[in-house]
């Protein structure tokens, strides 16, 4: 039986990729869902009317997860719109241009873990105030967005993005087990090789191709495949499940 639990949702980074699929999904399987977004104001806004063609409220709301004046200033307003949240999906992430270590500068360096590991810890952070019972909150669910790069640090690529995402597990797992008691429960879906324009943002944009034979499964994911993993850790189906860091990989 699938779940239909409703209730408020906010999506980071929701405006495009894995993201744009789990609004959507969210979206139809009942919840009320605010997409989160930077600079893609027109694909936002697309995704939160494909959310509310499914009855559901949605609102598209800019931030930029890096600040922690804007991620406030987020909560506050994804508050007044829709009300507090039970479920957050931390997907926004960035990736530089791939490169060596003896490439990088520190700015690069700063800038990733700035958007990928400060912006989740900052999310997360404002749903917990929110979702803890300790805090008069009635629960909720956290999922993070990591990567395979976690576990196979991208060499030669980005083991910037790689080690930001090894940091996205960490924080999983202790964060997970300091809320346990409090009605909240946090996960983490890592995805492999899937086919979102990452790749193309990253200056590899036949990334898909090259490395496809590498996936025991012989071909890279969809969105909607990543999708449907973090909207089974956000529902009721899930209701055991805490400190899971969940591979979406095709094996890889």
């Amino acid at each position: 039986m699938v779940s239909t639990m409703s209730g408020v949702a906010i999506v980071s980074g929701g405006s495009r990729g894995i993201g744009a699929s789990t609004s959507t999904l969210l979206a139809e399987r009942g919840w009320d869902v605010a997409v989160g977004y930077h600079q893609e104001t027109e694909e936002a806004h697309r995704v939160a009317a494909v959310c509310r063609s499914f009855g559901r409220r949605s609102v598209a709301v800019a931030v930029d997860v890096s600040s922690e004046e804007a991620v406030v200033r987020f909560f506050a307003t994804i508050d007044r719109e829709l009300g507090p949240p039970e479920a957050l999906v931390n997907c926004a992430g960035v990736v530089d241009r791939k490169a060596r270590l003896d490439q990088m500068t520190a700015a690069r360096i700063e800038h990733i873990l700035a958007v990928n590991v400060v912006g989740s810890f900052l999310c997360a952070r404002e749903a917990v105030r929110r979702m803890s019972v300790g805090h008069g909150g009635t629960g909720g669910s956290i999922v993070n967005l990591s990567s395979a790069a976690s576990r196979l640090g991208s060499p030669g690529e980005y083991i910037d993005y790689a080690a930001s995402k090894g940091a996205i597990d960490t924080m999983t797992i202790g964060l997970a087990r300091e809320v346990a008691q409090e009605g909240i429960r946090v996960n983490a879906v890592r995805p492999g090789l899937v086919n979102t324009d990452i790749h193309a943002s990253g200056g590899q944009p036949d990334r898909l191709e090259r490395l496809a034979p590498l996936v025991p499964m012989g071909r890279s994911g969809e969105a909607h495949e990543v999708a449907h993993a973090v909207v089974w850790l956000c529902s009721d189906e899930a209701s055991y499940v805490t400190g899971a860091l969940i591979d979406v990989s095709g094996g890889r």
